[in-house]
């Protein structure tokens, strides 16, 4: 067994990484980042080889939400760790807890040897929460230091650009070094006194709900506080399923959607009571920006940082655990019947016919049909374009991280390898992936790494051989039609080329046997589900 003094610094930092609960790492391995795969495979961290770094990325999140750990991409220097910029950058808008470890050249080598070599830090430190660049001597201290940025407040990513020599020293007996977890703050004292007196006279509460509840792991709590209190819950896409979206008091997702918003905004307006549960605006539209006025509402925001987005503002704000400050408002509060005329259930009636489907098939009916099959606790991700908004609204969510996406940065080429990554982690559970064919294009590459791995992840693809969502903004603006069209491909063989199942389908009929085959197949399956030109126009 390894004492202290014979671990590379290299292992110092996998060690920690492995503490963390981390069980993967992702990426393509370079010369400069050997040492860093034979320490995360030796401490019992599992490399997975992928195709691109920006699908590890994703990957890597998507095994995340479901294990709950911080997320691992390994990239080497230059063109590898340029590879993950878009991913981190999503993660650092989509609130993920992504450690991003890149191999550099030496400093003094870098002197004279300038092939390849670029300042890693410059270009991630603006994307990050915080960038290092690993010492041996440091490297225990450095790990811990990582982690803990990575998933304090709002988790985002954090980057460490590992030397050759730095990740091969051994740096001797080293003082293990890690921070005390660091205690929920609850409110108190005047302000918590008047938020329970604004709830105790409420007539028309509503609370919204988004990331920073995930993160407090805050679904027991909004659930008994709705309950307790009365009070209809709208989510964001990330926090779908925070309260089963079957409940009598869950006003479904929103933040995207023309046509949700005409629903719920006037809701919301007529409320005399808002509160932000954890909400962070980061995943809305702009339709969303100052929808209340807080001379006229109260408005109490349970946020896990000061408010400096000023897409919303409030009359107090809390920066707090939301499960536990929603305890505290709640308690004392007795409960009252509110939202009187039966506001609530007609508003939740006006949701369900907006998307509600009349025509046998197409986009929605594809949803609609896959929510029925695939079974409740299935995960499902979705990729960015017209097919996301929609699914975003028809996919009903019974537990948190019921459906994931990049729902702030919205960056294609998600779906695929979110899928994937959840899939490893819980091989035994249902996965769907809804791509569009172009974000499938994009990272079809990743399938042969599905079968490698032996997943039963399902893929559906919506074939209609264009970019639907920027066409459908293109003759908004009554532009010409350009840059928006592709030619059709048959992804169902593309599916059996890499070693999985494919079904084309264009009914009902063969979308629910292609579904039914899909959850028995031995390996994965794509569906390739062809829909005509246009049919998102008027569904969202």
């Amino acid at each position: 067994m390894k004492t202290d003094k014979d671990l590379r610094a290299a292992d110092l930092l996998a060690r920690r990484l492995y503490d963390a609960g981390c069980r993967h790492a992702f990426g393509m391995p370079g010369g400069e980042v050997l040492t860093i795969v034979d320490a995360l495979e030796k401490v019992g961290i599992a490399f997975v080889l992928c195709k691109h770094e920006n699908s590890a990325g994703f990957m890597a999140e998507g095994a995340h939400h479901m294990n709950g750990a911080p997320g691992i991409l390994v990239a080497t220097v230059g063109p590898g760790a340029l590879n993950g910029v878009n991913v981190v950058a999503n993660a650092q808008q989509d609130r993920v807890p992504l450690i991003v470890l890149t191999g550099c050249v030496d400093a003094t080598e870098a002197l004279t040897y300038t092939h390849q070599v670029l300042d890693h830090q410059a270009v991630f430190r603006p994307i990050t929460k915080a960038s290092f660049m690993l010492t041996a001597e440091g490297a225990d201290t450095i790990a811990d230091k990582a982690v803990a940025i990575a998933t304090d407040g709002r988790d985002g990513p954090v980057h460490i650009d590992i030397p050759i020599s730095v990740a091969d020293a051994r740096p001797g007996p080293v003082e293990k070094r890690r921070r005390a977890k660091v205690s929920a703050v609850v409110p108190a004292d005047d302000d918590l006194t008047l938020a329970r007196s604004w709830l105790a006279t409420s007539k028309r509460p509503v609370m919204v709900v988004g990331l920073d509840a995930l993160k407090d792991d805050a679904s027991a709590a909004v659930l008994r506080f709705c309950e307790t209190q009365n009070v209809p819950v709208i989510t964001t896409y990330k926090a779908k399923g925070i309260i089963p979206e079957d409940h009598p008091l869950c006003m479904s997702g929103a933040g995207l959607s023309p046509k949700n918003d005409k629903v719920l905004l006037p809701f919301v307006q007529e409320a005399d009571l808002i509160i932000c549960a954890g909400y962070d605006p980061i995943e809305v539209r702009v339709g969303w920006r100052d929808v209340w006025d807080t001379e006229t509402v109260n408005v109490i925001d349970i946020s896990a940082e000061p408010n400096t987005h000023y897409m919303h503002q409030s009359s107090l704000q809390f920066v707090s655990h939301v499960g536990r400050t929603l305890d505290a408002i709640s308690n004392g509060v007795a409960a009252k019947s509110r939202w009187s005329d039966g506001k609530i259930n007609s508003v939740r009636k006006s949701l369900t016919s907006a998307f509600a489907e009349t025509e046998v098939w197409g986009p929605g009916t594809v949803i609609d049909i896959c929510r029925e099959v695939l079974p409740k606790e299935t995960v499902a991700t979705v990729d960015s374009g017209a097919h996301r908004i929609l699914l975003s609204q028809k996919w009903s969510c019974y537990a948190p991280k019921g459906l994931l996406q990049s729902s702030a940065f919205c960056t294609m080429g998600c779906a695929v390898p979110l899928a994937m990554g959840a899939s490893l982690i819980e091989p035994d559970r249902k996965v769907v992936s809804f791509s569009g064919d172009a974000g499938m294009l994009m990272v079809a590459g990743e399938l042969s790494t599905a079968a490698e791995l032996g997943l039963k992840t399902i893929f559906v693809v919506f074939v209609d051989a264009c970019l639907a969502l920027i066409e459908i903004k293109q003759r908004g603006r009554q532009l010409e039609n350009a840059g928006v069209e592709f030619a059709k491909h048959d992804f169902a063989r593309l599916a059996e080329a890499f070693g999985g199942v494919g079904h084309t389908v264009g009914s009902a009929t063969e979308l629910k046997a292609a579904l039914t085959a899909a959850q028995d197949a031995d390996s994965f399956t794509v569906i390739a589900a062809v829909i005509d030109r246009g049919a998102y126009d008027g569904r969202i």
